[in-house]
């Protein structure tokens, strides 16, 4: 005989026996936010529409942030999202940062990768595997106005980032590091750089350790700034290292321990690049929704073509199929729950949507599409990075397929 088996009751019994249901048990929508996330989101894209929307060409067009932009960022309270009260910052969540993200990319990506690599990699990697000392030092700075970096990549280290050959050598105390470092977003406009290297080649992954060296530090330049397809107001510059001093304080986290400092930062880093392709797409769409429905062809609107409604259909449950992963992936996170493949996935879909609906955007515009004088072609370019960086799309399927079949 098979028992049948029910889902449990969200039900109480009142004083005079009347079963009701308890709504607070109930989980609610993962994309309905609580209050104070929803003023957030709200306020942080209201200020990017306000603020960052009329310096968008221009900051594309110079390949720069202004200098009084980010101050504004540092006042809004985007770039200390995680940061204690105590130290300065807003005391909020992950997934408040996240938020932060998707709204500003939604007006420029430029702008949201800018505050999601200071949020999600460097301080990230503070609030995780700092001592009290450097927390003390570094948090109150990197809360009030000191721009963040992290320092993986190099030359021959990519994909196979613990390939790195940037050396660190012990002396008395401190640390001599020699290397060049790749690729580095924020590089141009940092203070503080997490910077990983090597104190012993022969171990491996397991020499590989993590430092935090500020711009003033003797050896230290920021070297070529790189011209880019997309995202072009964000620096992404090499970093030189010449017997660059760091004092023996600053090993950020444990001696020969960097590898997991890297991994374990990049994959809530993977969340954050999802939140900002979720922005990317949402963006090109909502683009592509005005445009089509003011555009005349053949006596009437655009949109009132099927062919064309179909296609901005398909496009609106992409960016939510997106949007749900990557929330889903910053809640299990804030949770404490496993969520390595939850941020592959959610990078990984994320990613190829921001690239499919931008690209349906430009088609949608015609010939405007294809002229910088119409937003959509910035969403276009901005969006194939999100296959590149913080891991490639291969990279991705690699780590859900172990994730699956082990």
């Amino acid at each position: 005989m098979t028992r049948r088996v029910s889902p449990a009751p969200y039900r109480r019994v009142n004083a005079e026996g009347d079963p009701r249901v308890i709504a607070s048990h109930r989980p609610g929508p993962l994309t309905r936010l609580a209050e104070d996330e929803q003023l957030f989101h709200d306020s942080v894209l209201e200020f990017a529409r306000r603020e960052i929307a009329p310096l968008v060409r221009e900051m594309d067009d110079h390949a720069k942030i202004p200098r009084a932009l980010i101050d504004k960022l540092f006042e809004l309270g985007v770039m200390g999202v995680e940061i204690p009260e105590e130290s300065g910052g807003a005391g909020a969540t992950f997934f408040h940062a996240v938020l932060a993200v998707e709204a500003l990319s939604c007006v420029d990506a430029s702008v949201g990768v800018l505050v999601d690599v200071h949020n999600a990699l460097c301080i990230n990697a503070f609030l995780r595997w700092a001592s009290e000392d450097q927390k003390q030092r570094y948090l109150p700075r990197l809360a009030a106005g000191a721009l963040g970096a992290y320092a993986l990549s190099e030359a021959g280290s990519g994909s196979d980032a613990f390939a790195l050959t940037t050396r660190a050598v012990r002396h008395q105390d401190e640390y001599l590091l020699t290397g060049r470092k790749l690729w580095i977003t924020n590089a141009n406009e940092a203070d503080v750089f997490i910077v990983l290297a090597t104190i012993d080649p022969s171990a491996g992954h397991r020499g590989i350790t993590a430092f935090i060296i500020e711009r003033n530090f003797p050896g230290f330049t920021v070297g070529k700034k790189e011209d880019k397809l997309g995202i072009r107001a964000s620096s992404t510059c090499e970093l030189l290292l010449e017997d660059c001093r760091v004092p023996a304080a600053n090993v950020l986290g444990e001696s020969g321990k960097g590898y997991k400092v890297a991994i374990e930062t990049l994959n809530e880093g993977r969340i954050g690049i999802g939140a900002q392709m979720v922005g990317i797409a949402q963006g090109a769409l909502n683009a592509a929704l005005s445009y089509t429905k003011e555009r005349k062809q053949f006596g009437k609107a655009i949109a009132e073509f099927q062919g064309v409604q179909f296609q901005l259909a398909r496009a609106a449950v992409d960016v939510e199929a997106a949007r749900l992963l990557v929330y889903n992936a910053a809640r299990l996170r804030d949770a404490g729950e496993p969520f390595l493949t939850e941020a592959a996935m959610c990078k990984l879909f994320a990613s190829e949507v921001a690239e499919r609906v931008s690209s349906l955007a430009v088609n949608l515009y015609g010939g405007y599409g294809f002229v910088k004088d119409y937003p959509v072609e910035k969403f276009y370019r901005d969006a194939k990075i999100g296959q590149i960086y913080e891991g490639t799309t291969n990279m991705q399927l690699q780590t859900i397929a172990k994730q699956i079949l082990a």
